[in-house]
């Protein structure tokens, strides 16, 4: 018996030779709880704008002081991915990490493990034996995870109230993009407009200024891309933003609010949910003053990048693009976008977090390297490498200082989200439906309820 317990111990003795070995060093004693924690590990990791090298750094640091644990990254295309995750985590075959948005973290939430009190992991240490040699030892350590009151005082608001839920972690970002307005300064510059607006009435003042017509009226050149829901990128976040700022709220619970009067509002004539969708449509209103922009226009990005329009709604991750398409006639610049004067500023974000399947057979590991990719040295390495925004509170004051990142920095800490269901494919498609059929002549109020009403049905 004895013999036939050393004949299967054997293989794992050679791994921890070939594990040592491959280090450069020799290690006198492997413990049998160091032998299981060593055994080789693959994690895979699925995400979707991210290309494989803006992590390979990270990665190589992580194998270093855990050569046992090898990471494969695997970029999909972002319209595919979520049929290929959901299909291959239902076939048992998906990835033990995998990227998320934001406003996914809900639907998920059955699909992924949250973050275990602590981690146990093998460390690979180099050390001075006796003074003279030196040899590779290797230590178990429990390392105690973030918990949730940490991840509050570590990362911007908006994470803490996306990726907790019932005390427990579901997930942790690299980055938190924030809306920004971009102008053309070339335009403002022919319309006597020196600087972009910072509040929504100067904002109108100079569409007016921007907007130009040909002789049948058609809009040859727009102040704006808002007003309608199929051509504006990311329409149901800019209504969204206009929502927070005026004061509407969003949900309550897990109840739909935001075309209703909110709490403690002694005005009961005004509902600022309605009100900001008002606001928005009638930039596509041929009947308004501020008439800007109309569905004949390409998608606002694109009409942005042709030099149609003067200033648009965007994200830190619509630079790439831009610049892709500039070839050194688009002068364009970024700025905040505009506040409601008098009022607290309220900005939108937008990212992703990393989480960790439940169905993974390595969840300790997964997690163990989602928080080592989340220390503030690492972290710093990824945003290097990609020109993002920070999620950590701490890198907030080196990116203020930075130029090409000072505006989304500076929007960081009052950048919110909102629960948008279960579904955010179908939060998003009914605010799109609200916007038509206001544009179509329903009465905003009614457009502002059915849209509720189709969300409501998602929690």
């Amino acid at each position: 018996m004895k013999n036939k317990n050393k004949f299967i111990k054997l293989p794992i003795l050679v791994l921890l030779a070939a594990v040592v070995a491959s280090s450069g060093f020799q290690c006198k004693f492997v413990t049998p709880q160091q032998q299981q924690l060593l055994e080789p590990i693959e994690l895979t990791w699925w995400g979707v704008y991210d290309d494989p090298d803006s992590f390979q750094e990270i990665i190589n640091d992580y194998k270093a002081v855990h050569p046992n644990v090898t990471i494969t990254y695997k970029k999909l295309r972002p319209e595919e991915f979520e049929t290929q995750l959901l299909n291959s985590l239902a076939e048992d075959r998906g990835p033990d990490i995998f990227s998320i948005h934001n406003d996914w973290v809900t639907k998920y939430l059955s699909k992924i493990e949250p973050l275990p009190a602590k981690t146990t992991m093998a460390y690979q240490v180099t050390r001075m034996s006796l003074g003279i040699k030196q040899e590779t030892i290797f230590e178990v350590r429990d390392t105690t995870s973030i918990t949730p009151a940490q991840l509050k005082n570590a990362y911007v608001d908006a994470v803490y109230y996306d990726a907790v839920r019932d005390g427990k972690i579901y997930g942790l970002p690299l980055s938190v993009d924030s809306l920004a307005l971009f102008y053309n300064r070339d335009l403002l510059n022919n319309s006597a407009i020196p600087l972009p607006p910072n509040d929504w009435v100067t904002l109108q003042a100079d569409v007016k200024k921007l907007t130009f017509q040909d002789k049948g009226g058609k809009l040859v050149q727009a102040g704006i891309a808002m007003g309608t829901a199929d051509n504006v990128d990311r329409a149901s976040d800019i209504v969204s933003l206009l929502m927070m700022q005026n004061g509407a709220q969003m949900s309550v619970g897990k109840q739909v609010t935001f075309g209703s009067i909110p709490s403690g509002v002694t005005d009961r004539n005004y509902v600022p949910g309605p009100e900001a969708v008002r606001f928005y449509t009638d930039f596509a209103n041929s009947a308004k003053e501020v008439y800007t922009w109309s569905k004949d226009f390409p998608n606002s990005v694109d009409a942005f990048a042709a030099g149609q329009v003067a200033m648009m709604f965007g994200y830190n991750y619509h630079i790439p693009y831009l610049e892709s398409k500039r070839q050194g006639k688009l002068n364009y610049g970024i700025t905040s976008v505009p506040q409601i004067n008098g009022r607290p500023p309220v900005n939108f974000a937008n990212y992703w977090v990393q989480s960790v399947s439940k169905k993974s057979k390595h969840v300790n590991e997964a997690w163990d390297f989602i928080q080592f990719m989340s220390k503030p040295e690492e972290a710093k390495k990824y945003l290097a490498k990609t020109a993002k925004p920070t999620a950590l509170r701490t890198l907030v004051a080196d990116q203020s200082s930075n130029d090409n990142l000072k505006v989304f920095a500076d929007q960081l800490l009052t950048a919110k989200s909102w629960y948008q269901g279960n579904n955010a494919n179908a939060m998003e498609n009914a605010f799109k439906d609200m916007l038509k059929s206001v544009n179509d002549g329903t009465e905003v109020q009614q457009a502002v309820n059915l849209a509720s009403l189709k969300i409501q049905q998602t929690l």
